[in-house]
């Protein structure tokens, strides 16, 4: 579904990422794990079209990213949520999730039923204002906006950040039940190992802007996890 071949990337004469390949299958539950400050948003950012690119390519089913101008990624069916939610404050929850319909025909600019079934708490709340919510509800909204599209490929950044433990193991479950019974392909960075382990079956350590390992879930070891995430 996702492939990323030899991607670089810098701000001026900073180098950031550096020859970056990373593959994401169609139906897979994708973790991408490292230290802060090693790249792993700037590489959601290029994949979203927020940042120019060096050299390599983003290939997702068959379309080169990189020639594609970021409000498009709505259209071909991929969800992101960025770090630290950037929902609007100043909006209702309801007029929070009809922005994500943005992209969308006209005639299909309404909220799936399945958005509130996945989150239930926001259909009691549509006219709060978003800033009025608690973090962890925040969270959710941040999510559901980008479930209205009703994505194919889901992108998290980050998303159990300052979260309270039981909206953390909530959004575990909504993760593992868009991927397991909704076949949605999911890429999740996280720091939270036990929450990674838990939702994904595969991951990417990225170090220093490179991706330095990957595999199967069960191939995360603590050799691994000694040598490239312990801080």
């Amino acid at each position: 579904m996702l492939k990323i071949d030899e991607l670089n990337q810098s701000y001026g004469q900073s180098h950031t990422l550096w020859d970056v390949n990373l593959e994401v299958d169609d139906g897979a539950c994708v973790s991408l794990i490292g230290r802060n400050g090693v790249g792993k948003t700037t590489l959601l950012e290029c994949v979203m079209g927020l940042l120019k690119t060096d050299s390599g390519s983003i290939v997702f089913n068959g379309a080169n990213l990189l020639y594609e101008a970021a409000e498009r990624r709505a259209a071909l069916h991929i969800g992101y949520v960025p770090q630290g939610r950037m929902i609007f404050p100043l909006l209702t929850v309801a007029e929070n999730l009809e922005i994500g319909l943005g992209n969308q025909p006209r005639s299909n600019r309404t909220i799936p039923d399945h958005v509130f079934d996945l989150f239930p708490v926001l259909k009691s709340m549509l006219r709060r204002r978003g800033g009025d919510l608690s973090g962890g509800q925040q969270q959710q909204l941040a999510i559901a906006r980008a479930l209205v599209i009703n994505p194919d490929f889901l992108i998290l950044d980050e998303p159990t950040e300052g979260i309270q433990p039981n909206i953390v193991q909530e959004i575990g479950d909504v993760i593992m039940q868009l991927n397991r019974e909704l076949a949605m392909t999911v890429l999740v960075v996280e720091q939270k190992l036990p929450f990674v382990r838990r939702v994904c079956g595969q991951f990417f350590i990225m170090t220093k802007g490179a991706v330095v390992a990957s595999g199967k879930m069960d191939a995360l070891t603590d050799e691994l996890v000694q040598e490239h995430l312990s801080v």
